[in-house]
């Protein structure tokens, strides 16, 4: 059986996540000033999420990577989305995890216009995953937490990921994410899609 003959018809828009990073209040304050709040760039695809206008610079063991997007609004921890690619330049080892789960990540320093601040633990890579309000859940037959394969149809670099986490909320809109690697890997353009294969 071919994989087209396994895939669910309908398609899944996929979006490539570049390096970024979710800050605290406190963090924010200390690396661009007492008092300071995030100011919007644009939004992003998931609702009250959107990229900020502040960047800020990363140093890691054997290089740095400038100009790191900060995406709000503020969390209550600290934590660095890389590639692969990105922890290579940085010389650190970073796990791969869900958004959320940073304990016994590598640290790292942050350089803002208005300070610097050492993070203990916070850098990971991100575990590949699809964004689904229950109700796409229900249509697709999936459940949060359930790993799925998801093949993308480039016309040249057509790719399976195996391993996509499915994790669903009410806040969320339907859209998987791959970080730059996996998006250059599988040829991944503006309006990309997916679809999920089914198990079985």
């Amino acid at each position: 059986m071919t994989v087209e003959h396994q895939m669910i018809a309908t398609p899944i828009p996929v979006a490539v996540s570049a390096r970024h990073i979710h800050l605290t209040q406190a963090a924010v304050e200390h690396l661009f000033g007492a008092g300071h709040q995030l100011q919007p760039l644009h939004p992003l695809s998931q609702p009250g999420q959107f990229a900020a206008m502040e960047c800020v610079q990363l140093v890691g063991p054997k290089g740095t990577i400038d100009k790191v997007r900060v995406l709000g609004p503020v969390r209550a921890a600290n934590q660095v989305e890389v590639s692969m690619s990105d922890q290579r330049i940085l010389g650190l080892h970073a796990p791969v995890r869900l958004s959320g789960d940073v304990a016994h990540s590598p640290g790292i320093r942050l350089v803002g216009p208005m300070g610097v601040l050492d993070i203990e633990a916070g850098v990971i890579l991100a575990h590949r995953h699809i964004h689904m309000s229950p109700t796409d859940a229900v249509f697709f037959g999936v459940k949060h937490g359930q790993q799925v394969a998801v093949c993308i149809k480039d016309p040249e670099r057509e790719l399976v990921f195996a391993d996509v986490c499915v994790r669903v909320s009410e806040d969320f809109r339907l859209e998987m994410h791959i970080d730059t690697d996996e998006g250059n890997a599988a040829g991944v353009e503006a309006h990309a899609v997916g679809y999920i294969i089914k198990s079985g």
